[in-house]
């Protein structure tokens, strides 16, 4: 589904991200952990469009992305969320997903005259879905932290992806909403047959749904495999595991 093939970036003389090779296939859930400056975020954006690589290639599904504008990327079936929940507070819960799926199967030149028919069926759904329909007529930023993430994860599935990547789905979470969060990521990747990559910091929660990890460390890929493997792995003991223990 994705591949990685020695990406760097460096920013003023400082390398964020050093000759990363990695790969996912198809329908895995994989994730990308390390200490904070570690490179992860850097990573995101590059493979999302939102930076360009200083070197190296990326391929999504065999087709090279390296550097193309993420609304293209988003176009070819990769979706995104962000450690800063990135909604429109001021709109309802259902107009936000709505206005996902008109805006991506690009009806968007006629948005506010179309709104009131176009997708309406397909927003029930998702909203439905999510555990959302209760909401729907809520204002998004009068949400909880939780279902806040709920609506950004809403307009990104609304964009139909193959592959989502989410940056820290539960940070900022109680333990209870980190606990549902967990429950729908493996429930909608299952029904929707998702690729998933995700960053986090919460170990309990890579260790319950990833079936693949990478670790980065300065920027550089130090331990890549099975969730086992890793934790087993003298350095990412040392300078991860370790020191949050």
């Amino acid at each position: 589904m994705l591949e990685v093939h020695g990406v760097s970036k460096t920013f003023d003389g400082f390398t964020a991200v050093d000759g990363v090779d990695f790969s996912i296939a198809r329908g895995e859930i994989a994730a990308v952990i390390g200490p904070n400056g570690a490179g992860k975020s850097t990573f995101f954006n590059l493979i999302t469009g939102h930076l360009r690589p200083d070197v190296g290639r990326i391929l999504l599904k065999q087709r090279d992305i390296t550097g193309a504008p993420p609304h293209r990327i988003c176009l070819m079936g990769m979706g995104r969320s962000f450690q800063r929940t990135n909604i429109f507070p001021k709109l309802t819960v259902f107009e936000n997903v709505q206005a996902a799926f008109i805006t991506h199967r690009r009806c968007g030149a006629n948005f506010w005259g179309l709104s009131d028919r176009l997708y309406r069926a397909e927003t029930d759904a998702l909203l439905a879905s999510l555990g959302l329909a209760d909401k729907a007529n809520a204002l998004s930023g009068a949400l909880s932290h939780g279902n806040q993430k709920q609506v950004e994860l809403g307009i990104a599935l609304a964009c139909d992806p193959e592959i989502l990547l989410l940056d820290e789905p539960t940070a900022g979470m109680s333990a209870a909403e980190t606990r549902e969060t967990i429950r729908l990521l493996q429930r909608i990747a299952a029904e929707r047959s998702l690729t998933l990559l995700f960053t986090e910091h919460d170990m309990e929660v890579v260790f319950s749904i990833a079936q693949k990890i990478a670790v980065l460390h300065q920027g550089r890929l130090i331990a890549e495999g099975k969730p086992e493997a890793v934790q087993q792995n003298a350095d990412v003991r040392r300078v991860y595991l370790g020191e949050r223990q």
